[in-house]
């Protein structure tokens, strides 16, 4: 209450100090400062989120897309609203006319035209069954029924904007004239009749190039005789069939006679009720003619220019009234039907729609033959000339025309991109408008010309049958692709395209009323009111009200009927009425832009060229390096699907869009996908071979294919799926390269180094081929080695400290090696049962050695040698210190050379030898089998928690009461975890096995020839490093065959065998190693003495072999210490530090200690009782 009395006294005694002001303006920047902040907070946020948010708009990921045609929400009466109630009703009833005729002619377009288009495809020849035909017929009669119906409402709407012409213009004196129309031409009104007529002669065309429609018509008509012999047959009545037979009829003779544009224009005009008089009326006839011969001025005018919009489609609809203007009033302007075939000079064919081309010529021939009568045969067949010359010509131009609208289409391309990105400058703001308005303009044009082009030439060639070549067909898919990048460019701008597209409307809409203001102050400034001058200012106040407002077709439709009477009585000067019809021109062609764009650019008649897709993509594979415009073709391809909705000839349409969709995926991969995946594969394969001799592969000379630039482009959306080049390459090189690794898995090498290259050279991201077991980790498999023991044994060569098993020669330019990751992976592809087995290979495998080594010990020969040493040794012991010489070993290598040598050259000790190594090769494969289990059980068992205290699962799913199957399952489940464990902590002891197997028959009395084996020992030892030394050398020469750096068989056999026999003792009582070293110690010291004598007496040649000698005996004593090194640890394997007799003794201590034990826990567990005497 205190406010609101204080209020007026403060009112009143207030004064202006400017305070608030500079209030104001701080707040103002304030809030400046802030939305600056989170304008750039929302920048940072948008480009962390993702780098393709911007005004950019990608055509094939958008899920929303934006509609710039302005919608009409008043009524038509709502808009046309003067003081003039005339004038009103007249221009109402030819707008809602209008409007009429375009819904027709978009029904057509959308629905019929597709309908009739599409029958009969979705099926190959191949793939239709007997009766497919009628069962499809049988489909489609509906759809041609809705035909019938639209055909008879174009023929009612035809006869209606006849009529209400005709009332207009009348010539008879005495009828009251609705409104003055000595200046008035209703242009729009023929231009909208003429459209009609052109969708009944496309619907004409198209179903006389039908030639499926018609065979199928005739196969469902005979069908319909059979079922009229037998209806019952087919359970339909009889009383259903005559009506159904007669409605066949009607449409056989309404449609399938190709009569539905002549059926209209030959119905009753005149009234017969005495209503309107059409025929008889001249003045309607000399304005009809009149119109006909404007209309045709402006359109002729512009055919075949490069700022040509819609004139050809006009020139049809001018061709079809002429007809009916014939039709009518039964007169030929002569010069005018002479005019109207000249210009098949410029246009020897025009495009209805997709593959349907028209030629004038044979169009008038056929509807007006009197007029056709007064032309000579020689011009009939000169029109029919320069239609072939034209497509001539046009082959040789074609490629020159594709080039300069390749420059032409780039160059506006790039004015489209600058104009757009700049800032608009409110000085500058009209000019730039205009500017824009150009460029789109532009734009459009270029769409047109080349959407012109290409239908037109493609659809000659089909309809005349000549052969396309190919470089046509490169040129003319070129064109398609930059009609393409127009849709795109402007689909990329839609953002800026949208804000500049109702600002330049507004812009020519403020235009076209300053010009229709200037004509209205005119008209009222004189004085002299009529009727007629009334209509006028009338008609330009119409006009003036409808164009403020939205620019929608409607508005657009009025103001141009509106000036058809506004523009009588000079309302406008000359120069006042051009600028004024192109400005509403360019507002008719810039309101429906993105539409009008849209439909130049559909590419849907590709559909019946795509012959030529193969063509084009062995062109893209041939030039790789522009690759990025497969979108665009995809994108064209992609046109045809919304026409395809419409078929209704199968089930589904679904049925159609499957089978085109697999006919291009077919395509796409035979010409491009699997050629590109083959010659990648080819060019890794060379790289990776390089070093064998191959074809030639210098660039200069061969040529190079840069195939990279396929793998950058962006996924291309094809129906609703993406095409991935790269990933679909990738997959293939993957699957290649793991099936051909899993076939050879010696290539593994190969496939890795390949795998590796594709992603250097080509940026693919290759799959590791896992392969599991069956890796390159494999090697030679168990089995594989089991089954063939005898030949690995020959074959591999052992190293004692690395476990692992080289081969002794290949073919291939590597070696194999076999580890115990090879044997861990076998055992697991396997089983772990797979190593006893292995062990009685082996088993086998020595029993059959040893009796070769039997033989050998028990051969006269050997056995004499043998004794012979034996007792030489007993005898000179003490002498040598215990130590058996050398020397005696040495003779015995020699002297067995004397029974006999192999073709190879081989003595019997070094075959003896080479037994023994296969022999230790045999137990070297038993320890690595030994070492690859417990590798296989440490790697499954690392995934058991506490190997101490493992959880009985059958107990616990007992305890939760679940099913049989699940108790099952967790008894195998503990079964197994007991067998790893068990396996991982005991191991078997196969050596000790082994041993025990065959020692008891070694040590046997009947085979006391064996022990003297210890005796040969040291001759072999000389005799296997001899062949040491020979195969190491082997390392360094060119020829490497019998190159070798480890054979720790020997050592293994020998150590086993002295195992077996007990001869630990008596070998070590020779104290050969010792002998050996102190041999060539003694001579290395010799040589060095004469090396000093001889560097005092400086004789080179001698110091050279002293130098040699030197040499040869120091490799000699390190091979000897190696073989004692691998003899030492492989003794260790067979507990070389005990005798037989000792470990008997022990094995019978163990036994005792256990009993015991079994015996105490007897004790233990039995309760005392008292004992009853």
């Amino acid at each position: 209450m205190a406010l609101e009395t204080l209020s007026p006294d403060w009112e009143f005694g207030r004064r202006d100090d400017g305070s608030q002001k500079i209030h104001a303006e701080v707040e103002l920047k304030n809030y400046g400062k802030f939305l600056e902040e989170y304008a750039s907070q929302l920048k940072r946020i948008e480009d962390a989120l993702d780098d393709s948010v911007g005004d950019v708009w990608d055509f094939s990921l958008d899920p929303i897309a934006l509609k710039l045609l302005p919608y009409e929400q008043s009524s038509l009466l709502e808009l046309i609203k003067t003081e003039n109630k005339v004038l009103n009703k007249v221009i109402t009833v030819y707008a809602a006319l209008c409007c009429e005729i375009k819904k027709l002619k978009y029904e057509a377009e959308t629905k019929f035209y597709n309908g009739l288009l599409f029958y009969g495809e979705g099926g190959t020849d191949s793939s239709m069954v007997e009766g497919d035909c009628q069962i499809q017929m049988g489909r489609f009669i509906s759809f041609l029924q809705e035909l019938s119906c639209f055909v008879t409402r174009c023929y009612e709407v035809v006869v209606n904007v006849v009529h209400q012409l005709a009332v207009l213009y009348t010539s008879n004196k005495n009828a009251p004239k609705i409104i003055e129309t000595s200046g008035v031409h209703f242009q729009a009104m023929y231009e909208h009749l003429g459209e009609l007529l052109t969708v009944l002669i496309t619907l004409d065309e198209i179903i006389d190039n039908h030639a499926t429609l018609k065979d199928h018509w005739t196969m469902y008509k005979r069908l319909l005789k059979s079922v009229h012999h037998n209806p019952s047959k087919f359970g339909i009545q009889e009383d259903k069939l005559k009506p159904f037979e007669k409605l066949l009829l009607k449409l056989e003779c309404q449609l399938l006679d190709g009569m539905i544009f002549q059926a209209c224009i030959e119905q009753q005009f005149d009234s017969t009720n005495g209503g309107v008089s059409v025929s008889k009326n001249s003045a309607f006839a000399e304005e009809f003619a009149h119109t006909l011969r404007t209309t045709f001025a402006n359109v002729e005018a512009k055919l075949g220019e490069p700022s040509e919009i819609d004139q050809r489609d006009r020139y049809v609809g001018i061709c079809g009234l002429f007809v009916l203007h014939f039709q009518i009033f039964r007169t030929v302007d002569k010069k005018f039907y002479k005019s109207l075939l000249d210009v098949c000079k410029k246009v020897p064919a025009i495009t209805l729609t997709a593959n349907i081309i028209w030629f004038v010529d044979n169009f008038l021939i056929q509807k007006i033959p009197a007029a056709a009568k007064l032309l000579d045969k020689k011009s009939i067949h000169t029109v029919k000339m320069q239609r072939e010359n034209f497509l001539q010509q046009k082959a040789q131009s074609l490629t020159k025309d594709m080039q300069s609208y390749y420059v032409f289409v780039s160059s506006w391309m790039t004015k489209m991109e600058s104009i757009l990105s700049k800032e608009q400058r409110m000085d500058k703001f009209a000019e730039d408008l205009s500017n824009r308005c150009n460029v789109f303009i532009q734009g459009f044009l270029y769409a047109y010309s080349l959407s012109t082009i290409i239908k037109t030439t493609m659809n000659l060639y089909m309809s005349m049958q000549k052969p396309m070549t190919k470089t046509s067909v490169k040129a003319l898919c070129r064109l398609v692709e930059l009609l393409k990048a127009i849709e795109h460019m402007f689909y990329r701008r839609s953002m800026v395209v949208a804000d500049s597209v109702t600002h330049i409307a507004q812009h020519l809409q403020y235009q076209a009323l300053h010009s229709i203001s200037v004509a209205k102050k005119r008209v009222i400034s004189d004085k002299k009111y009529s009727e007629q001058r009334l209509d006028v200012l009338s008609a330009l106040v119409l006009a003036e009200n409808t164009l403020n407002g939205p620019s929608t077709k409607q508005r657009r439709l009025i103001v141009s009927l509106a000036l058809s009477v506004g523009t009588q009585m000079k309302t406008f000067k000359d120069e006042e009425l051009l600028p004024l019809q192109l400005v509403l021109k360019k507002l008719d062609l810039i309101s429906e832009l993105t539409e009008r764009v849209r439909a130049q650019c559909d590419c849907c008649f590709l559909y019946w060229h795509r012959a030529v897709f193969p063509i084009y993509l062995d062109d893209v594979y041939e030039n790789a390096v522009d690759s990025a415009r497969l979108h665009y073709m995809f994108s064209a391809l992609r046109d045809c699907v919304p026409a395809m909705m419409h078929a209704r000839h199968l089930e589904s349409y679904e049925v159609l869009l499957e089978c085109y969709d697999k006919e291009i995926m077919e395509v796409l991969n035979e010409h491009l996908l699997d050629k590109l995946c083959k010659e990648i594969e080819k060019d890794l394969r060379l790289s990776v071979h390089t070093h064998l001799k191959l074809d030639d592969r210098n660039p200069f000379r061969v040529g190079m294919k840069d195939l990279a630039h396929f793998f950058f482009l962006n996924p291309i959306r094809f129906f609703n799926r993406f095409i991935d080049i790269k990933a679909y390459v990738t997959h293939y090189l993957d699957k290649t390269f793991y099936n051909l690794t899993t076939v050879a898995l010696h290539d593994w090498a190969t496939y890795s180094e390949m795998r590796n290259l594709a992603t250097q050279r080509y940026g693919l991201s290759m799959t590791e081929a896992h392969l599991p077991s069956q890796t390159l980790e494999q090697g030679l498999d168990v089995l594989e080695i089991m089954r063939n023991i005898h030949v690995f044994v020959s074959r591999y060569l052992y190293n004692l400290n690395n476990q692992i098993f080289i081969e002794r020669t290949s073919n291939n330019k590597h070696l194999n090696t076999i580890n115990i990751r090879h044997i861990a992976n076998s055992i697991r592809t396997h089983g772990t049962g797979i190593m006893n087995t292995t062990v009685n290979f082996t088993y086998q495998f020595l029993r059959k050695k040893f009796y070769i080594f039997s033989q050998f010990m028990y051969d006269e020969h050997i056995k004499s040698r043998l004794i012979k040493d034996i007792r030489f040794f007993r005898e000179v012991k003490d002498q040598n210190d215990h130590k058996y010489p050398f020397e005696r070993a040495d003779k015995f290598n020699r002297g067995i050379r004397k029974l006999g040598i192999t073709p190879d050259g081989q003595s019997y000790l070094d075959q003896f030898r080479q037994l023994i190594s296969q022999i230790g090769n045999a137990m070297g494969y038993v320890r690595m089998i030994r070492s690859g289990g417990l590798h296989c059980c440490s790697s499954a068992i690392r995934f058991v928690p506490d190997l101490e205290d493992i959880v009985n699962f059958e107990e616990l799913v007992k305890e939760e009461g679940l099913s049989e199957e699940t108790q099952k399952a967790a008894r195998q489940l503990d079964s197994v975890l007991s067998d790893l464990t068990r396996n991982f902590a005991e191991g078997t002891e196969y050596f000790k096995m082994l041993v025990d197997v065959f020692a008891p028959e070694f040590r046997s009395p009947k085979n006391m020839h064996l022990r003297n084996f210890y005796i040969i020992v040291p001759p072999l030892t000389l005799n296997f490093v001899e062949h040491s030394i020979s195969c190491k050398e082997k390392l360094n020469k060119k020829n490497k065959s019998g190159a070798a750096f480890t054979d720790d068989g020997f050592a293994m056999g020998v150590a086993y065998i002295l195992k077996l026999l007990d001869q630990y003792q008596e070998f070590d009582s020779l104290h050969w190693f010792q002998s050996v070293r102190e041999k060539y110690v003694k001579e290395i010291r010799a040589v060095a003495k004469q090396q000093n004598v001889q560097s005092i007496n400086q004789d080179e040649k001698l110091l050279q072999t002293m130098n040699l000698t030197h040499k040869r005996l120091e490799v000699c004593l390190q091979e000897f210490e190696l073989l004692y090194f691998s003899l030492s640890s492989a003794r260790i394997f067979f507990r070389a530090d005990k005798t037989a007799a000792e470990e008997n003794q022990e094995k019978k201590e163990k036994e005792e200690e256990s009993v015991k034990a079994s015996n105490g826990d007897l004790s233990n567990s039995t309760p005392a009782d008292p004992v009853v005497k």
